[in-house]
């Protein structure tokens, strides 16, 4: 069923310089004034672009707050549709249409009517304004890293054998509260690490405000119904960031796909117990993350390390937990892992599992929101010793620098790395708000037609790669734009 809204364009102040914008509403462009930002509305939901990021507020039922999102969002679903078919049989040698068709079978009957409603509504309303675009391409998208990095593996290698999954050295985060800051506030910070042509996505603050269960206010990407990103707050007062677990394979195709079982402990969850028994039923193995949580009521902060067969779990409501992206569980490092870089620092987890933890120690009892900014933007590498050396080791990931001479096993200079930063402490999660920055954590800036030039070995890249421009720290707030 196809619905159609009414349109309009409101100017409202902000604090911050605008930049132009492009709103993907039936071909209306807008453009962003000095002082001002244009917020573009299509019925319960709006959206504005602000310093690189796309702002976008949904709300009501299922199929409305999608249809919103699709609607708004629509020229950015347009660009990732195009990007996926290309990309995606030049990295696996598979048609888009076959994940498109894989996602289907393994995801429609594991998930709850409500959020199919959702990604049919996102379908639709992208469809309203002009995009070619189906909701089993919305599901397969929302599955993607699923599909293409756990279940295509496991699928080629024959009966979920296990494959070479030591790809997955994404994301920098940490979580401390209690006597290690500054005002015994928690304080979560989190930076994503992601190829640069699906990193680029990244660039989305979604305000979900559903009809029924819990707000969201959370960093994701155009057309999910979750983060990937995985950043967020919800009103209930939990918090909540990850980091891949590297090294990990194991997949059920017969259980709940994580993108799924994130956004429905995301919505209904009201304490970290239930959010844990949320993302533990039914588990698939599905993007395996160590999951930093906390209460912004409490003071507590979690550790949640996902595997397949095993799971752990710490509680503290002093100290901190870091990301690096290996298992602290000997079971799950062990038995469901393989090269995780645990203690190797010349990989990347190692490195940082080095680096953040030096980085907590020194600024024990002082960490606030500042300084978790500066954490996010560490250049210093542990392995060579050096200050200033942005490469795949620092808590800033620069894949893009790196030679990769110390670990044979990955290509050097692959476009991919941090792509943004992000920190909020308790009393902001309280009133659903964080910083961002996008481009990167520390501002260094990443020019595509440069890179490609230097180095012609990504070639087929070429117009698939977008630069990303020296950005400030923003702060973003759930209802900011009405």
């Amino acid at each position: 069923m196809e619905r159609k809204g009414f349109l309009k364009v409101v100017i409202i102040g902000v604090f911050a310089l605008g930049l132009a914008i492009g709103v993907s509403s039936a071909g209306t462009q807008a453009t962003t004034h000095k002082g001002t930002t244009k917020v573009t509305e299509y019925e319960k939901g709006y959206r504005f672009d602000k310093n690189g990021w796309i702002y976008v507020h949904i709300e009501g039922e299922p199929y409305e707050r999608g249809f919103q999102h699709g609607y708004l969002v629509a020229s950015e679903l347009d660009e990732i549709l195009e990007s996926l078919k290309y990309l995606t049989y030049w990295n696996t040698g598979k048609k888009w249409d076959f994940f498109v068709d894989a996602g289907e079978k393994l995801f429609v009957p594991r998930i709850d009517e409500e959020f199919l409603e959702e990604m049919k509504g996102i379908a639709e309303g992208a469809q309203s304004a002009g995009v070619d675009i189906t909701w089993e391409e919305v599901l397969a998208w929302n599955g993607y890293s699923e599909l293409t990095g756990y279940w295509w593996p496991n699928e080629k290698a024959g009966k979920f054998a296990k494959g070479d999954q030591t790809d997955k050295d994404r994301c920098s985060a940490f979580i401390a509260t209690g006597s290690a800051t500054r005002e015994g506030r928690i304080v979560m910070a989190h930076n994503s690490w992601e190829t640069f042509e699906q990193g680029q996505f990244f660039n989305l603050i979604l305000d979900i405000q559903p009809a029924e269960g819990h707000r969201i206010f959370m960093q994701s990407v155009p057309g999910y119904i979750h983060s990937m990103a995985d950043f967020f707050v919800t009103n209930a007062g939990i918090m909540g960031t990850e980091t891949t677990i590297g090294g990990f394979g194991d997949y059920d195709p017969n259980e709940v796909p994580e993108f799924f079982r994130v956004r429905k402990a995301m919505q209904y969850a009201d304490d970290l117990d239930q959010f844990v028994k949320m993302m533990e039923k039914k588990n698939n193995g599905g993007y395996a993350n160590s999951w930093l949580l906390a209460d912004a009521n409490t003071g507590e902060i979690m550790r949640l390390e996902l595997g397949l067969n095993y799971q752990n779990v710490e509680r503290k409501t002093d100290g901190y937990f870091v990301g690096f992206n290996a298992p602290v569980d000997p079971r799950i490092r062990n038995l469901e892992c393989s090269n995780t870089g645990y203690a190797d620092i010349r990989m990347p987890a190692g490195a940082r599992r080095v680096r953040l933890t030096q980085l907590m120690e020194e600024h024990y009892g002082e960490i606030d929101v500042e300084a978790a900014q500066e954490v996010l933007a560490d250049h210093y590498d542990v392995y060579l010793q050096k200050e200033d050396n942005p490469c795949s080791r620092t808590v800033e990931g620069h894949y893009e620098l790196d030679r990769f001479e110390y670990w044979g096993a990955r290509l050097p200079y692959q476009p991919a790395g941090a792509v943004d930063g992000k920190v909020m402490d308790s009393n902001m999660a309280k009133d659903l708000s964080f910083w961002a920055r996008w481009g990167s954590s520390s501002g260094m800036a990443f020019d595509a037609k440069k890179f490609l030039a230097e180095h012609t070995q990504y070639s087929h890249l070429e117009g698939y790669l977008k630069d990303r421009p020296t950005q400030p720290w923003t702060l973003f707030k759930a209802d900011e734009g009405k």
